[in-house]
């Protein structure tokens, strides 16, 4: 037992504490302290944790409304846009003040506007523009012709409805047009890396991670040359209004009569008879209307005694070129846009061999010297490795308008650093503007 003694001074019992007992009450002590001082420790974590949640859930917020204003304004300038032609050089595309670092809220955001009809349509492609893409093989573009056509027919390479319903996971083909691109990652073949390239985070630049070969996702070559997929290259959406610049519709050439040509086009009634004499079953498209012998101005007699008929001369190809067409449709699905197409989409169109690649830098070389674009397709005619034979084989696939943009916006929060990405498809044809595909998230 522990041994008691009274206190002199007031009489009072007090109990001799060993050495011992003293040591474990430290003990004891220091470990309440040390337990007070973890609980402290988690408690003010907890609530630090706390409030960085709170924090970066409130900047999501305000991230998701800076991509909202980042797509409004962008479709706000396309709204404003001048319809007459549409190219690179236009607010709508080339815009630093609007587009590339705004401050909004404690965020900011970038733009990125795309213009669809600048791709290849790939419910219209043939097989040969298909594969003068790159990286592009034979048995994809079999699979992606058998997925948009609407039978049961396997060609050489591709693979239909047995394919897919024999996947460990199976799923139905569509067998009808491509609702958006990315449903290309469903056909035989087609993976992500070819998709989107090196440019997983779409914002058409080399980012840090996108140069350094394996060292960070996504996987790149460290070329120093962003490799953009597919997706740069490739569309669901594109068409054309068949229109002029002026809205009006065009006169079809295999149809109207020599007075509706004379009085639409404002050519002269001998031109107007030799249309109607040359159609026979009808041109393919409005480059039929000229060929290697096509005089390069019209005559200088305009003596008409009701017989003589005069051969479409360039020079007034060139100015009824945006007026006529060759079909009654009001909508031109596929049409790429001569303004806004990349090396590798023209390269395709002009057929894909070494000669064509050249042809493709001559486009874009001449283009680059015109601030508004090239006014029609015609202006193609002034390109100096053009031929009448190349033109003539490519005319019915071009426009210089567009009516569908892609516009992807990203957002980055000052203080927390949470990202949002959005991206929005819009058809301007009608206003305002028609959402076709929409999406918002952390990421793509």
């Amino acid at each position: 037992m522990t041994p008691t003694r009274r206190n002199r001074t007031n009489g009072s019992l007090s109990m001799d504490v060993s050495p011992t007992n003293k040591g474990l009450i430290l003990v004891m002590v220091l470990w309440i302290v040390m337990l007070m001082t973890t609980t402290v420790a988690i408690v003010s974590r907890t609530g630090r944790l706390d409030m960085k949640m709170a924090t970066s859930a409130v900047d999501e917020v305000r991230c998701n409304w800076a991509c909202r204003a980042g797509t409004e304004t962008a479709i706000g300038l396309l709204n404003e846009d001048a319809k007459v032609t549409d190219a690179l050089s236009e607010l709508w595309s080339d815009n630093d003040e609007d587009y590339n670092d705004v401050p909004l809220e404690r965020c900011i955001y970038r733009v990125y506007a795309i213009d669809e009809a600048g791709k290849l349509n790939v419910n219209t492609a043939t097989r040969e523009q298909l594969m003068a893409l790159p990286y592009m093989e034979m048995s994809i573009a079999d699979a992606i012709l058998d997925w948009r056509d609407n039978d049961e027919t396997v060609r050489a390479e591709g693979a239909e409805r047995g394919y897919y319903e024999n996947l460990p996971f199976p799923y139905t083909i569509r067998n009808g047009p491509f609702r958006t691109i990315r449903e290309l990652l469903r056909v035989r073949g087609v993976t992500k890396d070819l998709l989107y390239g090196e440019d997983m985070n779409l914002n058409g630049q080399l980012d840090p991670s996108e140069a350094d070969g394996e060292l960070s996702p996504p996987m790149d070559n460290g070329d120093d040359r962003l490799d953009e997929g597919w997706i740069a290259y490739l569309t669901c959406y594109s068409y054309e209004n068949n229109v002029d610049a002026d809205g009006q519709n065009r006169i079809n050439v295999n149809q109207a009569d020599e007075q509706q040509l004379q009085n639409g086009l404002g050519i002269t009634a001998a031109q107007a008879r030799w249309i109607v004499q040359n159609r026979g079953g009808g041109y393919p498209n409005i480059a039929g209307l000229i060929n290697q012998n096509s005089p390069k101005e019209p005559p200088k007699d305009s003596t008409d005694d009701g017989n003589r008929a005069d051969a479409i001369d360039l020079q007034t190809f060139s100015t009824i070129a945006d007026k006529i067409t060759t079909s009654g449709e009001a909508m031109l699905p596929g049409m790429v846009n001569i303004n806004t197409a990349p090396k590798e989409v023209l390269v395709a169109l002009l057929g894909g061999g070494d000669q064509d690649e050249a042809v493709a830098e001559s486009i874009l070389a001449d283009r680059l010297g015109r601030p508004y674009g090239y006014q029609s397709v015609a202006d193609l005619l002034d390109v100096s490795s053009m031929t009448i034979d190349k033109f003539k084989s490519i005319a019915g696939l071009l426009t210089v308008r567009s009516n569908v943009f892609t516009i992807r916006c990203d957002a980055t929060a000052d203080v927390s650093g949470a990202t949002r990405q959005s991206e929005c498809v819009v058809d301007r044809r009608q206003s305002p503007c028609k959402i076709l595909y929409w999406y918002h998230g952390a990421n793509y």
